[in-house]
């Protein structure tokens, strides 16, 4: 546990002298800096006022911004420690390749969550020292939320980094999946597969497999929760799963996701050409 505590804390320090960590620190802390400026806090959209409005907007932004984020600045991660011969000095000291992977892991899980983490409870403070009220309930389950989508997208960009040894296909790769994902939300797979007359148990199965639209519907779920903006697919998700079932799904799925790729991405590790 000492040695993937240190390839945690490398990581991070390594994070720290990149660019890419504070222009993604400064995304994050300038959307939210935006909001208050143009007095979204203060806001009546469909309902929804001061805190919830704002949680409402970062929601929105968070879905399309967080998963590219991750992928491209985690996918590289191993691939480019492999082709700077980073990997090999490291594994010149007492560092086996478990505690070297998961160590990468959490360190580059700490440098992804915090940032948002942080705009998110600074949005909170502005929208209380406004007037607002707290919302207790919906600030954790939308932290889970931020927490189950960095680990799925952590996971698979760790397995990206593994099984491929250079760091330019990584990045292929990565936004490969980035676009898949976003385009089968809505798009691609439930107007492609209503053209052709797929059952709507199929369509929306295969629509909730995908993490994303799993943590679009959790979301939503927060602020609307008969989900009356997804029009008639909700009384066919609410009759099938019902709300609280929706949102532990919504959390818990994408962890798990994240874990499989993750373990998946390991066992490759260990089995692949290391150097």
């Amino acid at each position: 546990m000492k040695n993937i505590g240190l390839v945690a804390y490398l990581d991070i320090k390594e994070s720290l002298r990149a660019k890419w960590f504070y222009v993604y620190a400064f995304v994050f802390g300038g959307l939210m800096g935006l909001f208050f400026i143009s007095g979204i806090t203060d806001s009546v959209v469909m309902g929804f006022t001061g805190l919830s409005r704002l949680l409402l907007v970062f929601i929105q932004v968070t879905i399309i911004i967080l998963p590219i984020f991750i992928l491209i600045t985690t996918v590289k991660s191993i691939s480019s420690d492999r082709e700077s011969n980073v990997l090999e000095y490291m594994l010149s000291f007492p560092v086996s390749l478990k505690e070297y992977y998961w160590g990468k892991l959490i360190g580059r899980f700490a440098t992804v969550f915090f940032p948002v983490i942080v705009a998110l409870f600074v949005g909170v403070a502005w929208g209380l020292f406004k007037g607002g009220e707290m919302p207790w309930a919906m600030i954790f389950l939308y932290s889970a939320l931020i927490f189950s989508i960095c680990t799925v997208f952590l996971g698979i960009a760790f397995f990206i980094s593994t099984i491929v040894k250079s760091h330019d296909i990584a990045l292929g790769l990565s936004f490969t999946v980035w676009i898949i994902l976003l385009a089968f939300i809505d798009v691609a797979l439930i107007g492609l597969m209503m053209q052709n007359r797929i059952s709507d148990d199929v369509i929306l199965t295969i629509a909730m497999l995908n993490p994303l639209e799993a943590f679009r519907i959790g979301a939503i779920a927060l602020f609307d929760p008969e989900l009356t903006v997804i029009g008639p697919v909700a009384y066919y998700l609410l009759d099938s799963l019902g709300h609280t079932f929706l949102m532990l799904y919504a959390i818990f799925y994408p962890v798990v996701l994240g874990a499989f790729f993750a373990v998946f991405g390991y066992r490759a590790f260990k089995k692949r050409d290391l150097l």
